[in-house]
């Protein structure tokens, strides 16, 4: 079983130039060439596999501000209501909705690390409102249960993962960009030390502009033209129910498991953080970077086999231009979820909420969600080769502010003001040996 996925028609030819190419069609690479086909540019979307086939809908549907670093704060908001222009422009809403997020705990120190984080968070005009039990209670009277508090963050929201990606790679195409799936990136041309040009398995499309949206494959390719990149992915598993249950939130939070309305009526669930590390030649390499990460989460990650290794995204070899390459050979990261994790994922969750007692799975899957060191993603136009942007690293945030990045790397490209602050994006911040820093409220 895999994700619930929208399947959309793209043309096979390949155009010979572009102003630019953005390589992934993910939630942050379909964005970036929207915004860059709706300025006028002659945008190519490459896609290896499917438009959307990877953690672009394997992931919660969340669009949340709650309890975001302060580094991505700004950015989250101004996606928000970037979700609703993009909708208003497709004509179809993606699935987003102000919902509303619900937090509740029984953990007092978590209850205290929410109103720390409000505190700051109402001082840059976020709306988030503490919870007392009474309130609690009230607002989570589909479990049934008492809780000492909670977050109700009422302007944040959901949309969908099945048809948000498709959804906006055919409005790339709508706006004039060319859009081209099972089609890889194999590498770049230069001339004199600037982009001018990408290799595909379907031949070279001059450009000056490359952005590399890849997801978890964005490390290796970049290992191509000798640009180190810090990332690791964790195997993340989640399932979904039927509909049928009545009375849930929309999206609610508890330390056990997360529950989440699907746009079919059903509902998603997952557990926030427990993963599967599973070694690769990457994970390996950086693993000095990604010590601080693994010790502050080793309670809820475990060993996760060699599944990774295998499908080759995060190798370190070096390949031919004029071959098949890993990213050829596995189209779509399909990994298979940890049967462990889908049973206490299940049983967690209808011990919470009784009405899902008896509504049937629909569905399981796992995704792997590709992280950075500190956490905070990778959105930088000046990471050693004129013309080259990385927009990668979204440690498991990408989906909800995907319009927003999408649109900070067109304002890269552009030369334009971006629409928010950039230096906390660079990639030389690793360099700089901050890659273990966490921010402050």
């Amino acid at each position: 079983m895999t994700a619930p996925r929208l399947s959309i028609a793209t043309p096979d030819t390949l155009p010979p130039d572009a102003d630019c190419v953005v390589i992934g069609a993910g939630i942050v690479g379909v964005s970036a060439a929207y915004w860059l086909a709706r300025a006028g540019q002659k945008v190519v979307l490459l896609e290896k596999g499917a438009v959307g086939a990877e953690q672009s809908s394997r992931n919660w549907g969340w669009c949340r501000q709650q309890n975001r670093d302060a580094r991505e704060l700004p950015l989250s908001t101004r996606s928000l209501k970037l979700w609703e222009e993009m909708g208003a422009d497709i004509g179809d809403s993606l699935g987003f909705s102000r919902c509303g997020l619900l937090y509740l705990s029984n953990d007092d120190a978590e209850i205290e690390g929410w109103a720390k984080w409000g505190r700051f968070a109402r001082g840059v005009g976020v709306d988030t409102r503490m919870l007392t039990a009474t309130e609690a209670a009230a607002h989570g009277a589909a479990t049934g249960q008492r809780w000492k508090g909670g977050v109700w963050s009422p302007t944040d929201g959901i949309a969908d993962p099945a048809r948000a990606a498709p959804l906006i790679a055919q409005a790339v195409m709508k706006h004039g960009g060319h859009v081209v799936q099972n089609c890889a990136a194999r590498g770049l041309e230069l001339a004199a030390g600037k982009v001018a040009g990408v290799i595909t398995e379907k031949g070279v499309v001059r450009t000056p502009s490359v952005v590399v949206a890849g997801g978890a494959w964005a490390a290796s390719f970049l290992h191509q033209v000798n640009i180190a990149f810090p990332q690791a992915a964790v195997r993340s598993s989640m399932l979904s129910l039927g509909p049928g249950a009545k009375g849930l939130p929309d999206a609610l939070h508890t330390a056990p498991v997360s529950v989440t309305r699907r746009a079919d009526g059903g509902y998603g669930l997952a557990v926030s953080g427990m993963a599967n590390v599973n070694p690769t030649p990457g994970a390996l390499l950086g693993m000095r970077h990604f010590l601080p990460m693994f010790a502050r989460r080793w309670r809820v990650l475990r060993p996760g086999g060699l599944q990774a290794w295998s499908a080759g995204f995060e190798t370190r070899h070096r390949w031919a231009m004029d071959q098949p390459t890993p990213m050829e050979q596995v189209r779509i990261l399909n990994p298979r979820p940890s049967a462990r994790q889908i049973n206490v994922t299940l049983t967690r969750a209808r011990a919470l909420v009784p009405a899902l007692r008896n509504v049937p799975i629909t569905a399981t899957w796992a995704g792997y969600i590709d992280s950075t060191p500190d956490g905070v993603p990778v959105i930088d136009a000046d990471i050693g080769i004129p013309g080259l942007v990385l927009a990668a690293g979204l440690s498991g945030h990408g989906f909800g502010i995907g319009p927003g990045v999408g649109h900070l790397v067109a304002d890269m490209v552009l030369g334009r003001d971006p629409i928010t602050e950039t230096r906390q994006y660079r990639l030389s911040r690793f360099a700089r040996s901050q890659w273990g820093k966490v921010s402050e409220f």
